[in-house]
């Protein structure tokens, strides 16, 4: 890893480390069709206590995983400071798959590109029987 990639994720892991330090909080999620490689990443910016996240930018990576993609950790940290954030909330894992109900398929059904996820909590990684 270059230099400068390993500058951005550190920049990025501190911050996030940091903990809340007011807002706006920009939050960081990885979603990939699997436990193992995220393919998305998504960050949003929460302005203000109870508000959506609003805007939201989302990356991804068909060949290399995006969480250690440094073109793509630039942008993140590019991102999160362009919107002023003061915070990031980021969870190091992988959270879900990456395509999203209701827009890649059915609303109420589970993603058919992604069987892992089927019957797995999204938060723990664990088996939902």
């Amino acid at each position: 890893m270059s230099l400068k990639a390993q500058w951005y994720r550190d920049k990025l892991a501190k911050k996030s480390r940091q903990g809340f330090c007011g807002y706006p909080v920009a939050t960081v999620a990885f979603y990939g069709p699997d436990d193992t490689r995220a393919t998305k990443v998504s960050v949003g910016i929460v302005t203000h206590e109870g508000a959506d996240a609003d805007p939201v930018e989302r990356w991804f990576c068909e060949t290399s995983d995006a969480r250690t993609d440094p073109a793509v950790t630039e942008q993140i940290v590019r991102f999160i400071e362009q919107h002023g954030a003061r915070s990031v909330a980021a969870i190091d894992r992988i959270i879900g798959c990456p395509h999203e109900e209701g827009t890649d398929y059915p609303e109420g059904e589970t993603c058919p590109r992604c069987p892992f996820w089927a019957n797995r909590d999204r938060w723990t990684g664990e088996i939902i029987s």
